[in-house]
C-alpha cells in the first residue's frame, strides 16, 4: 500500500495565511435586499403564451402568442403594413432569391392584389428564380450536380428572356423588371399566376431589378448584353429612388436580400434626401434567416425613424406575417383578453 510523501502533503496544504488577506470571502450579511414586488420587471404573467386548442382561430392562435421578442414584433409589423394600407402610405419590399425559392411569392402576389404592396424590388437571382417558376414551373437547379459537367446556368429559356428583356428595358425608361413582366405577359405562361414579376406588371406598380454583373447564370451567355442589362437596371435603380421619395410614413421590407437590396435601398434614400423628401415616420423591417451587417445598419438602423428584425426561415415568418395583416385587418375591436397596446 502506497504512502503520500510529506513533500506530497505539502503541495496540498492550506496555503500560507497572511494577516492581511485582500481575497478573503466576502462577508454578505450586511446585503440590502427588496421586495420582489416592487422590483421593475419585463415579463409578466400577462405576458406569457396561452397553448390553444384544435378549434381556435387563426385570431385566437396569435392572440395566444407570447407577448415577448419575435412574437411582439409580428404583431408591430402586420400593425404598421395595416396603417400603411389604411393611410395611403407606401409599403414596398427588397428581396432576394431565396424567398422566391422557398415559395414564398404567392404572399407577395396577394399583397399587390389586397392594394398593401406598392413597389417591388429585387436582385437578379429572385427575378431568374420568379422567371423559371412562371415558364417552366420550376426552378433552382442542382448546382453540385450541374458544376462538373459545364451544365450549370445553362438553361436557354432563362437566358433569352433576359436577352430581349435587358434590351426592351434599357429604351423608354421601361426598365428591367417591367420588361420581363411584359415578356411573360406575352407568353401566356402556364404558371404565370406564381410570379411576383408578371404580378406586378399587370398591376401596374413599379417592379425593379437590380443586378451585379457576374453574379447570375444569364452573364455567361453571350446574347445577353452587360450593357443593356446595366441600362436596364440603372433605369429600374432611378425607378426605385421615386418610390422611396414616397416613403414618408411608409414600410420597407428587406426580405432574404444581405447585401445587395439593403445596399440599393440605402443609396435610393440618400438620393431622397438629397432632393428634399422628408421620409419622417418610415419604418423598415429586415427579414432574414440570421442577422447581417448591411442589412442591419443599412436597412433597420441607418435610414429608419423605426426599425425591426425578424430572424426566422421565410417559408415560416412570411407566411405567419401574411395571416397576422390578414387577421389584423379584419379584426375591428381587440380579441376579449387581449391588451391593446401601443406599436
Amino acid at each position: 500500500m502506497s504512502t503520500i510523501s510529506s513533500s506530497t502533503h505539502d503541495a496540498f496544504a492550506a496555503p500560507h495565511q497572511k494577516t492581511l488577506d485582500p481575497f478573503k470571502p466576502y462577508d454578505l450579511s450586511g446585503l440590502k435586499t427588496y421586495d420582489l414586488v416592487s422590483r421593475p420587471s419585463k415579463v409578466f404573467h400577462d405576458d406569457l403564451g396561452r397553448p390553444v386548442g384544435p378549434e381556435a382561430t387563426v385570431d385566437h392562435w396569435l392572440s395566444s402568442l407570447p407577448r415577448q421578442l419575435a412574437a411582439n414584433d409580428i404583431r408591430r409589423v402586420s400593425r404598421h403594413l395595416c396603417r400603411a394600407q389604411r393611410d395611403g402610405r407606401t409599403v414596398a419590399v427588397g428581396l432576394g432569391g431565396h424567398v422566391i425559392k422557398t415559395g414564398c411569392a404567392p404572399y407577395l402576389i396577394d399583397w399587390i392584389h389586397q392594394g398593401i404592396l406598392k413597389g417591388v424590388a429585387m436582385n437578379g437571382s429572385a427575378a431568374i428564380h420568379d422567371l423559371e417558376l412562371a415558364v417552366a414551373g420550376k426552378t433552382s437547379e442542382n448546382v453540385a450536380l450541374q458544376l462538373p459537367n459545364g451544365q450549370f446556368g445553362m438553361a436557354r429559356e432563362t437566358a433569352d428572356a433576359f436577352a430581349v428583356a435587358a434590351r426592351a428595358g434599357s429604351t423608354n425608361e421601361l426598365g428591367l423588371g417591367w420588361a420581363l413582366g411584359q415578356y411573360l405577359d406575352s407568353l401566356n405562361c402556364t404558371y404565370g399566376e406564381s410570379s411576383l414579376l408578371l404580378a406586378a406588371y399587370r398591376a401596374g406598380i413599379p417592379c425593379t431589378v437590380h443586378v451585379a454583373l457576374g453574379t447570375d447564370i444569364v452573364h455567361m451567355h453571350p446574347h445577353v448584353s452587360g450593357a443593356a442589362l446595366g441600362e436596364a437596371s440603372l433605369v429600374d435603380f432611378r425607378r426605385l429612388c421615386s418610390v422611396v421619395a414616397t416613403m414618408a410614413h411608409g414600410v420597407w421590407l428587406n426580405l432574404g436580400s444581405a447585401v445587395i437590396m439593403p445596399e440599393v435601398f440605402v443609396k435610393a434614400v440618400a438620393v431622397a434626401h438629397n432632393f428634399g423628401h422628408e421620409l419622417d415616420g418610415l419604418v423598415t423591417v429586415n427579414l432574414d434567416k440570421q442577422v447581417q451587417y448591411r442589412s442591419r445598419v443599412n436597412v433597420v438602423e441607418r435610414p429608419a425613424a423605426e426599425g425591426i428584425e425578424l430572424i426566422g426561415h421565410h417559408e415560416i415568418l412570411l407566411p405567419l406575417l401574411h395571416v397576422a395583416v390578414a387577421s389584423h385587418s379584419a379584426r375591428t375591436t381587440p380579441l376579449e383578453n387581449e391588451p391593446a397596446r401601443a406599436a
